[in-house]
């Protein structure tokens, strides 16, 4: 078997995330064939013994691949201290192997959520930098004025991090208008950003609904239901999520390199050197 990614092999068997797998390494929880395992190693799983925290890590488990409509009032996480109702306390009782829900969805939000035990595949669809779309429907009291509409496309900061949608449009609103719904597609996915850009717009949302993560889409699941991935839908997850946005370019050094002269910079326009 050819070699891989030591956390990627953790995450694949089903004991953590690769976040968490990672964290592990890095930590010097991980050893392989009795030596402290380095960040980055790459391995054969089937030609060395690796062990977490002491125990001999387990087989690779089968990848899943499940969409579920998270209901409200539900955690996205694997357990809750307060013991509320999470994700995998709906779908447990069908689903043997042990999955890690993809990215936020917040307590009081509802709509799609991918959960699988697929670390690489997770870590892609759920990081900023990938730029996966995340489309959200969203209802507020009232409607959106101009200005309100351009404050929302402008953003707000994040987690200390300034995040702006990628498209906001209003797509119906009651008789009466005392209620509209927008549809916001974002790509961070950080905690309450569409709650905060509508805050920062002067609106509460009343109603948040996640309606497509990338190309995944399913309007027929209903709250609580969730199904398995086809093997289209995975590779749509997979092409989506290759698609980095590039880093900037390094910003240049302004002033005198050392053992260098600056050299004059031309004018624009400039005319020909005299002779």
């Amino acid at each position: 078997m050819a070699e891989e990614r030591l956390q990627k092999i953790i995450a694949r068997s089903g004991l953590c995330s690769r976040r968490d797998a990672d964290q592990a390494v890095s930590e010097g929880r991980v050893t392989v064939d009795g030596q402290v395992a380095e960040p980055g190693m790459k391995v054969d799983p089937e030609r060395v013994h690796i062990k977490v925290d002491g125990k001999m890590l387990k087989a690779p488990e089968a990848l899943r691949y499940i969409l579920l409509y998270k209901p409200r009032q539900v955690m996205t996480t694997c357990d809750d201290p307060e013991e509320r109702k999470t994700v995998l306390d709906i779908i447990r009782p069908l689903i043997r192997e042990r999955l890690y829900p993809v990215g936020r969805l917040d307590y009081h939000s509802e709509g799609l959520l991918l959960l699988t035990n697929d670390g690489d595949l997770a870590a892609r669809v759920s990081h900023p930098r990938h730029g996966v779309v995340r489309e959200y429907m969203v209802k507020i009291r009232g409607d959106l004025t101009d200005a309100e509409h351009r404050k929302l496309l402008a953003g707000t900061v994040v987690e200390g991090r300034h995040v702006k949608p990628r498209r906001a449009e209003r797509v119906s609103a009651n008789r009466k208008g005392k209620t509209t719904w927008w549809k916001v597609e974002v790509t961070e996915g950080r905690t309450h950003e569409v709650r905060e850009l509508f805050f920062k717009a002067g609106h509460h949302v009343q109603r948040l609904r996640r309606s497509a993560i990338g190309e995944l889409r399913d309007e027929s699941l209903k709250p609580g239901e969730f199904r398995t991935l086809t093997e289209q839908e995975i590779r749509s997850l997979r092409r989506s999520s290759a698609k980095a946005t590039k880093a900037p370019p390094p910003r240049r050094r302004r002033g005198k390199p050392k053992g260098q002269e600056m050299r004059p910079r031309a004018r624009s326009g400039s005319a020909k050197r005299k002779r």
